[in-house]
Order: C-alpha cells, then structure tokens, then sequence
C-alpha cells in the first residue's frame, strides 16, 4: 500500500480473496469497497464483470488491471478507459473475451473516507446517523446472509451463484410498457411504484427480482433438485440436482417473466464448458 494525501494506492495479486481484502480495507479505515462485503472469489474477478452491490461497483476504484496479453504474449496494463466498464460488464467479457488473464489488480481508496450509502435498502437498514464503515461491512453481510447470498457450507440456501439474473436495462419506452403490463395483471396497484433506476446512459434499470417474484415465480419452486431460494427470487439453488436442472430452471424464470413483461432477463454467471 502507498498512501499519497487521503488516498491509499493497493495493488492485489489476483488469486487473493475478494472479502479478505474488503475486510482489511474496513480495518485499515479505508473506504471504496465496505458495500462489496461479503462477494466470494477473487481479487482478479472482480474488474471481469465490474462486481457491483448496494449501490457501489468496483469500477470506481480500480485504477488498473495488470494482465498477460495471450495474442501478444506479453503483459500489459489496462487504465479503466481501456476496461470499458458498465454494468456488470466490461471488455474482458465482450471484445476482449479470453484474451487476457488477469495478474493483478490496482485501487485507489479512501482514506477515513464516508461510506457509500446510495441504496435505499441498506439506507433503511443503518436508519439515521452517520454509519462506520464497519458497521456498513457489518449490516451489508446480515442483509446478504437473509438473501442466502453469504457462502455457508451449513446452509442448504447458501448452495447458489449469488444473483443469477442481472437487472435489465430497457429503455424508458419499454420501461412504461412493462409498467403498463404489470398494473394489466394486477401486480401494481395504481399508486404504486415499479422500482425502476435511470442510468447515465439515458435507459433504465428494473429489478430482476421484483419481476421474477410478479410474474408469478415463488420462492422455494423446486424441479428435478434444482430452485429458485426461499429467500430472494434472483438466487437459483442446487438441491441435489444437475448443472442440465439448474439451467432448465432458469430457462423456466426466464420464460415466465418474458411472457409476462416481454423482458428477457440475461443469466449473470458465467458457464464453463
């Protein structure tokens, strides 16, 4: 680590555990990082799919992603520019796929810096007052653990990829349409607000899960060992079933809120093989 000013300059090798390093960061008193608590993998992961959670994305303090070049056969490092990060996305899995492995990663952090406290779920969570950047780390694991988002070897619910869909973007046209559809079917009352986020790029954001749960989807639905958790619509939980049965489980959320809203919602993990 090198400090210059406020800021704290660290460089990761990639294999170093993602949580171990959001965990010292909040021990070391430095901020950037306290909302990504609790993401399992690795270091060099996160810039792959710019790691995001309540309201913060590691693309906001990465700096550069040191990589060997397998065309080139050589290394190089990537300035954020050249990352082209957005939504959990970024050149690594679009133009750039397979081309480079990660070798280490750089940040730029905080020092005694406030947290990031831009979500409104984890806003209510903290309730008034200027929270730690510990008691951050602290109440975004308690809500993630809820969801079955924490990994947990004891816990049946825990046996997930996080996340599996991302939240879709639309633009505010199909935003009003799904709007529309969803006070058709009943699922909002008039009055009442479908979450929906603008983004800087002029589209907007839904939440997966709010439409996986009004399209009709139950938390617990179980087929052939594979289901959606009872905690939180978006994670898909293996029970004893097959990657073929955890696919088709998705297939089948996937289905219901196309046919509901016309939303195809894109499957977040990444499938090997």
């Amino acid at each position: 680590m090198v400090e210059a000013g406020d800021t704290a300059r660290v460089l990761l090798c990639a294999g170093e555990p993602w949580d171990d390093f959001v965990a010292w960061s909040v021990a070391q008193g430095l901020a950037g990082v306290e909302c990504l608590s609790g993401i399992p993998g690795c270091v060099g992961a996160t810039p792959m799919q710019n790691v995001g959670a309540y309201g913060q994305e590691v693309s906001e303090v990465i700096t550069g992603v040191r990589v060997w070049d397998r065309r080139e056969r050589s290394q190089r490092t990537l300035h954020p520019r050249e990352c082209a990060f957005g939504y959990r996305d970024s050149v690594f899995k679009r133009e750039a796929r397979g081309r480079y492995a990660v070798l280490s990663v750089a940040f730029a952090l905080r020092r005694d810096g406030a947290p990031a406290l831009r979500y409104g779920e984890l806003q209510k969570a903290l309730g008034e007052g200027a929270p730690t950047l510990a008691r951050v780390r602290e109440t975004v694991l308690s809500l993630r653990r809820a969801k079955g988002m924490v990994y947990d070897p004891d816990d049946p619910e825990g046996r997930t990829a996080g996340s599996f869909f991302t939240n879709p973007l639309v633009t505010p046209e199909s935003a009003e349409a799904v709007t529309a559809a969803a006070r058709a079917k009943g699922v909002l009352r008039e009055g009442e607000a479908m979450p929906q986020w603008p983004t800087i790029d002029g589209r907007v954001k839904l939440a997966a899960g709010w439409l996986i749960e009004r399209a009709g989807v139950k938390k617990g639905w179980t087929v052939d060992g594979a289901g959606v958790s009872h905690r939180h619509a978006l994670a898909l939980v293996n029970r004893g079933g097959t990657t073929r049965s955890l696919l088709a489980m998705a297939e089948r959320v996937q289905s219901r809120v196309r046919e509901a809203f016309g939303v195809t919602l894109e499957i977040e993990p990444e499938r090997v093989g």
